[in-house]
């Protein structure tokens, strides 16, 4: 059976509640606290999770910061990763995404929720574009996650390149990076089936700006993924 019908069938009590107060909180996103529409989300997300026959093994929440205006990388493996990410990172957060999946219903509206952006890869300046609109955001004390290699992999554990630009975010706003390494995430919603499967996740130390100071956005991309490599190399 497809792993989202089984998220959905084992929660078949909760969907409807669940999915009515989300839309609200996205309908009216500016008039609900960011703490209260996060803590929905995340609600949804383990009970998916739970649902899914998902064994999610964490590490690192120690090293997310405790002040708000950061940014976090993660290798990217599959759709599964953002909402992994979502679901045990207690600091509320928005995400850049690709366009395609912006208007996709429940990804939408938690993009709302979240003050999340779609990015347009063939689009050179709305790309740019969203890049000014996170770092902003990032300065003015907001979380965001981005997936530096652009596209999921779709080569199980090997990470494709990291692309300097999307390290923009960091050096211009001069905030911490968390590096995040994804182990088998793309076997919960990139396979068939819906078999019980196990799935890690690291929060690595932050990155603090001092440390990458005078990098070039290349160089900060390299630094970030060998870290990555490094924690993927050590956990399969």
């Amino acid at each position: 059976m497809n792993r989202i019908v089984t998220m959905v069938l084992k929660n078949l009590w909760h969907v409807p509640g669940a999915w009515f107060k989300l839309c609200n909180y996205a309908k009216h996103t500016d008039t609900y606290p960011e703490t209260e529409k996060w803590g929905h989300i995340q609600h949804i997300l383990r009970l998916a999770i739970k649902g899914g026959n998902i064994d999610l093994k964490i590490t690192g929440l120690e090293n997310i910061p405790a002040e708000n205006g950061f940014m976090m990388y993660a290798n990217h493996q599959g759709m599964f990763d953002v909402l992994a990410i979502a679901a045990t990172c207690e600091n509320p957060m928005g995400a850049v995404l690709k366009k395609e999946l912006y208007d996709i219903p429940f990804l939408h509206q938690i993009a709302v929720c979240t003050k999340s952006f779609a990015m347009d890869r063939e689009d050179v300046r709305q790309s740019l574009t969203v890049i000014q609109n996170v770092t902003e955001e990032v300065k003015n004390g907001r979380n965001y996650l981005i997936f530096p290699e652009g596209t999921r992999s779709k080569q199980g554990n090997q990470m494709l390149e990291f692309h300097g630009g999307s390290f923009r975010c960091a050096t211009k706003s001069k905030c911490p990076i968390v590096p995040i390494a994804l182990v088998d995430s793309y076997k919960v919603l990139d396979q068939k089936g819906s078999a019980p499967v196990t799935v890690q996740l690291h929060y690595l130390k932050p990155i603090p700006y001092e440390e990458y100071a005078g990098m070039k956005p290349a160089e900060v991309a390299a630094l970030v993924k060998q870290r990555i490599q490094e924690k993927i190399d050590e956990s399969i």
